[in-house]
């Protein structure tokens, strides 16, 4: 049993038609991370796709010293400057062309950067979160979403931080308060149901 299992008391399944999937942060910087979870992840994108739903991707990325905030003090300026390699999406990531990305310069992909109203506009009422890190752009996403009112789906195998113990600490948290766990086999029974 994981660590997680025993917070984990709700269970639910995504509704596929009002539904979209984030992708958080899957970039260069973070391959060491992501490189783990590809196949995890890219399932979880293909499964959501086929299901019709919208696929967002997110990138975090800085483009001067303005939008630094408490980011710069706390990581010492080791920060993803955007136009580096390092700020861009892993190229074996399963996106396609038309899959929008939402930049951000900060845990959230909600603050500041008009993810809500495109959901909204689209009559999104649920979210998968996946991505890195977990317990922060991922963790701090699904806090978001969930105080926004989304019903908050989050990957428990397409999502990946700097330790299990970080990973697991978050799957606690968000079991408890904020979201319904999934994972690849879990969606993929979900989203075959006629």
């Amino acid at each position: 049993m994981s660590s997680y299992e025993k917070f984990e008391i709700r269970k639910r399944s995504p509704d596929p038609k009002s539904a979209a999937l984030l992708v958080i942060d899957v970039q260069n910087y973070f391959h060491s991370m992501a490189g783990p979870i590809l196949a995890a992840l890219n399932a979880t994108i293909d499964l959501c796709r086929r299901s019709s739903m919208p696929v967002f991707f997110t990138r975090h990325c800085h483009r001067s010293p303005a939008d630094y905030s408490m980011l710069y003090e706390w990581w010492n300026g080791d920060l993803i400057l955007d136009g580096t390699p390092d700020s861009q999406l892993i190229s074996d990531l399963h996106r396609t062309e038309d899959d929008p990305v939402v930049l951000k310069n900060t845990y959230s992909a909600f603050r500041g950067t008009g993810l809500e109203e495109k959901l909204k506009e689209m009559g999104v009422k649920e979210v998968i979160v996946t991505g890195v890190m977990t317990n922060l752009c991922c963790e701090t996403t699904a806090r978001e979403a969930f105080v926004r009112g989304f019903r908050v789906f989050f990957s428990t195998d397409a999502t990946a931080t700097s330790s299990l113990e970080l990973h697991e600490a978050t799957l606690k948290n968000m079991a408890y308060g904020f979201a319904y766990l999934v994972d690849c086999n879990r969606l993929e029974k979900a989203l075959s149901k006629p």
